[in-house]
């Protein structure tokens, strides 16, 4: 399912094509993140015609609102949300592990309350199979322990043995009740902060045979040369042929870390959530229009971006909207970042062809210098 097309001489950087069910997706990518179906503030062919090729939901939250049978009725997630492209799933364990007050690790499966209304709820390594089989997403993800910084080895060695258990029935569940030419499975990588661990949960996710691999458990709190040091440890422990997903990560600076150590697909909801805030990218680093300075700017967010938006608009209207409580405002920004993070992921992937890819990150990073917020 995975073409590498090219690889960066001076870094692990590398270009290629995941085929899936609803097309072909270039890498590297970044997913904007539909936690309920959607993407916040955006209508499907906004999304379309910044050409996404694939995007994420999150089926913790659709199991729980509208539930599965909702679901099923209307014909999977793509009829339901109107998405004719690909779709990732999570299995709803990050979610599961942020609520953690909310839920308890059981050695079959995690057993949690409902955030919405306390209802109790159980998933199984098998279930969550079953959950995204009704969604009906081209990839979908096994259920993991994911764990928080500042646990001991012995904890961290625990949840590894949990994820590789877990994933080990997810995958045997997956070959008995899904087509594999719709729907894919990654396995996910674990081990917390520990080298010896996360080679150890490599190892033994890899051994399974998943589609794709996930690296997860990072940016959960850790210092940025801690996340650098363990992605860049972790990323080439997995397979060459086969797509690498580093979850949760969304912001300029992590993506090209994420690259430079060979991350294929980036996913979080960091773009529009600051977006809702009126913090936008620039390539000059992230501004907060909210500033007073930006009252009588007549310039676009960023005049280097063509986006619908830039074109069209100043950041002294774009503040005004967000002052007055605009629901367009909130439209305005998340539209420009989530077109930023896509022109960002396609200028990277040029560079790996070009073989200019080190001197790009170098000069962006160079420029990119974010305002006190």
């Amino acid at each position: 399912m995975f073409t590498l097309e090219k690889k960066d001489e001076k870094t692990f950087a590398r270009a290629g094509t995941v085929h899936l069910y609803h097309g072909d997706v270039q890498t590297p990518v970044f997913m904007p993140v539909g936690t309920n179906g959607p993407v916040k503030t955006f209508l499907p062919y906004e999304i379309k015609e910044i050409n996404a090729q694939i995007m994420l939901s999150n089926a913790y939250h659709l199991y729980l609102r509208p539930g599965l049978e909702v679901i099923e009725e209307m014909g999977g997630l793509h009829s339901f949300a109107g998405w004719d492209r690909n779709i990732l799933t999570d299995s709803g364990g990050f979610q599961i592990f942020s609520l953690s007050s909310l839920n308890k690790i059981k050695n079959d499966g995690i057993e949690f309350r409902s955030h919405i209304d306390g209802s109790k709820h159980f998933l199984s390594a098998e279930n969550v199979v079953d959950v995204q089989r009704i969604l009906g997403s081209d990839i979908m993800m096994v259920l993991d322990h994911c764990t928080p910084p500042q646990i001991t080895h012995n904890e961290a060695a625990k949840a590894v043995d949990t994820t590789a258990r877990w994933a080990a029935r997810s995958r045997e569940h997956y070959a008995k009740v899904i087509n594999p030419e719709k729907q894919k499975q990654f396995g996910i990588v674990q081990g917390n902060f520990f080298k010896d661990l996360r080679e150890k949960s490599a190892k033994e996710t890899i051994a399974i045979d998943f589609d794709g691999y996930a690296i997860g458990g990072l940016s959960v709190g850790e210092s940025k040369d801690v996340f650098a040091d363990i992605l860049s440890y972790t990323t080439p422990l997995l397979p060459e042929n086969k797509p690498r997903y580093l979850m949760g990560v969304g912001t300029p600076e992590d993506i090209f870390t994420g690259v430079t150590a060979g991350v294929d697909m980036f996913d979080c909801v960091f773009p529009t959530r600051i977006a809702r805030n009126g913090s936008v990218f620039t390539n000059r680093g992230r501004i907060n229009l909210r500033n007073e300075k930006y009252r009588l700017d007549h310039s676009p967010m960023d005049p280097e971006c063509d986006c619908y938006m830039c074109k069209n608009f100043s950041k002294a209207y774009i503040r005004h909207l967000l002052k007055a409580g605009e629901i367009s405002a909130l439209r305005m920004t998340s539209y420009h970042n989530i077109y930023y993070m896509k022109k960002l992921m396609e200028k990277i992937r040029t560079s790996i062809f070009d073989g200019t890819f080190v001197e790009y990150r170098n000069d962006f990073l160079r420029k990119y210098k974010n305002e006190t917020l």
